[in-house]
C-alpha cells in the first residue's frame, strides 16, 4: 500500500508570500493550484490522533490499528482515513495533523488542521460513555484558536484568502445515534420520551448553528458527508441478531431521517450565505452500494470486522491488542466493529472526488477545486 502522498504535478516552484506563506505555483494543470489548506472536523471516521491527548475510553493508538499505515496513530482503521486519501488526491504533500499534537504549531497551521475526535457528535451529550471526547462545538472552539493564530501570523486579508481556497469537511452524526439515542440500556428511557423525528430535529437545529458559525469564521467550501448505513456495521448486526443476514432497520431509518433533512439544510445555507458552497456527500448511498454489491468491488466480506475478538460478525469488542486480524484486509469492507477499511475508504474518496450528482452534489470535489 502506498502511504506517501504524491503531488499530482511534477513541475513546480516555490514562491514565498509575505515572507511566511509558502505557495506552490504549478506549471501545467493540477488541482493544488486552488487548494490552500485542509481543515477537518468530525468523529472517529476521520480522526488522526486527537484522542491520544485526552483522557478517553475511545482511542485507537495501539496495534493492530494502523497495521497498514506503518504504526498506530489514533486512526480507527488499518490504513488511511477518507480525508487522508482526499488530501493525497488534492495534492497535499503531508497528511493533515491533529490539533492537539504539540507539533501542530507555527507555519504548519497554514496547511490545515484536523480537529476530529472519536466519540464526538453534533450534540454535546453524545459520547458520554467514553468520558473524554471533543464534540463539534468544542472542535469549532479549537478552530477559532487556530484562526486567531493564522490571522496573527499573516494578517486578516491573507487569512481569508487562505480560507477561501481551503477544503473544510465536517464528518459527524453517527455517534449521535450509536452512542446517544441508540446506546443499549442507557438510552431506553430517552427513546420512550423522545421520538426519532424530534431527536433528528434537535440534531439539525444544532447542526445549522454550527455550520453557520463555521461560515462566520471564514469557511467557504464546506463538504458535509451524511450519516452512512450504520445499521450495516458489524456492531449493530451482532447486538441485533434478529435482523439475520440483513442490515438492522432502525439505525438505518434514523440515518435516512437525518440525511433527508441534512440535504435540505445544506441547500438552504448555500442559498442564504453569500459566497458559500455547502456540498452534500451521500456516503450513505455509496457505502450501501458497496455493502450490497461488495463482490463487484473486489470484497469477499461485507458484514464482519477484519479486526475481531468476539461476536458472529466480530462486532462486540473494539479492535485492540487481543484482537485477531483477517488474512487479507483488502477483502473486507469493515476494519473493525464500526469503521471502514482502507480499501473501502479509498472507494468512498474516489467517488467524492469524481462521482456524479447522485454521490455528491451540487458538484464533486474535482470540479469544486477547478472552479
Amino acid at each position: 500500500m502506498r502511504l506517501t502522498a504524491m503531488l499530482p504535478c511534477e513541475n513546480y516552484k516555490v514562491k514565498v508570500v509575505l515572507g511566511m506563506v509558502a505557495v506552490l505555483v504549478f506549471s501545467g494543470t493540477c488541482l493544488a493550484e486552488t487548494l490552500s489548506a485542509n481543515f477537518v472536523f468530525g468523529d472517529s471516521l476521520v480522526e488522526v490522533g486527537n484522542n491520544n491527548y485526552i483522557t478517553s475510553l475511545s482511542k485507537a493508538n495501539y496495534a493492530p490499528n494502523g497495521i497498514d499505515f506503518g504504526m498506530p496513530t489514533g486512526r480507527y482503521t488499518n490504513g488511511r482515513t477518507i480525508v487522508d486519501i482526499l488530501g493525497e488526491e488534492l495534492g497535499l504533500q503531508k497528511y493533515t495533523p491533529p490539533y492537539l499534537a504539540p507539533t501542530t504549531v507555527g507555519p504548519l497551521l497554514l496547511q490545515g488542521v484536523n480537529y476530529a475526535s472519536g466519540g464526538g457528535g453534533i450534540l454535546n451529550q453524545t459520547g458520554q460513555i467514553f468520558v473524554g471526547r471533543i464534540n463539534l462545538d468544542a472542535q469549532l472552539d479549537n478552530f477559532a484558536n487556530t484562526r486567531h493564530d493564522i490571522i496573527s501570523r499573516i494578517g486578516a486579508p491573507a487569512a481569508q484568502d487562505l480560507f477561501n481556497g481551503a477544503l473544510f469537511s465536517v464528518t459527524i452524526g453517527s455517534n449521535d445515534f450509536i452512542n446517544n439515542y441508540l446506546t443499549p440500556v442507557v438510552s431506553t428511557i430517552e427513546q420512550k420520551l423522545v421520538s426519532p423525528e424530534a431527536f433528528v430535529g434537535d440534531m439539525i437545529t444544532r447542526f445549522r448553528g454550527q455550520l453557520m458559525r463555521l461560515y462566520d469564521m471564514g469557511a467557504r467550501k464546506i463538504v458535509v458527508p451524511n450519516v452512512g448505513p450504520i445499521g450495516c456495521i458489524p456492531y449493530q448486526r451482532d447486538i441485533t441478531p434478529s435482523a439475520g443476514d440483513n442490515c438492522v432497520a432502525l439505525p438505518n431509518h434514523l440515518a435516512q431521517l437525518f440525511n433527508l433533512q441534512l440535504k435540505g439544510l445544506l441547500q438552504e445555507l448555500s442559498n442564504s450565505l453569500q459566497g458559500s458552497a455547502f456540498i452534500f456527500a451521500d456516503v450513505y448511498r455509496i457505502v450501501a452500494d458497496i455493502v450490497k454489491n461488495h463482490k463487484s468491488y473486489g470484497f469477499d466480506n461485507a458484514d464482519s470486522a477484519c479486526c475481531y475478538v468476539s461476536g458472529q460478525h466480530g462486532g462486540l469488542v473494539p479492535c485492540g491488542p487481543t484482537s485477531k486480524v483477517c488474512p487479507d484486509r483488502s477483502k473486507y469492507v469493515f476494519w473493525d466493529p464500526y469503521h471502514p477499511s482502507d480499501a473501502t475508504n479509498s472507494i468512498i474518496a474516489k467517488r467524492l472526488m469524481d462521482g456524479d450528482i447522485e454521490d455528491i452534489s451540487p458538484l464533486n470535489l474535482r470540479a469544486l477545486f477547478k472552479s
